[in-house]
């Protein structure tokens, strides 16, 4: 459980450092436009972001499971 929790945040960490790596420019003008919106749409942006990750990892973890169950029936 510990593990795949340190994984999630290590491709987090892996992805969230690839814009200011790449584009440090960008990353900047993206922040300074972050500064000015309002907190209502931040907090609609973020919630929003949750929703489509819980949603990925909902369709990650169900395809997952169903290759898993075709698989040990065509082994059986």
């Amino acid at each position: 459980m510990w593990e795949n929790f340190l994984i999630a945040i290590a491709l987090m960490l892996i992805l969230e450092g690839m814009l200011p790596f790449l584009s440090p420019h960008t990353w900047r003008e993206a922040f300074r436009k972050m500064i000015e919106i309002n907190d209502n749409h931040i907090r609609f942006i973020g919630l929003t972001s949750m929703l489509i990750g819980v949603m990925l990892l909902l369709i990650i973890v169900n395809l997952f499971m169903l290759f898993l169950a075709t698989s040990k029936l065509n082994h059986a």
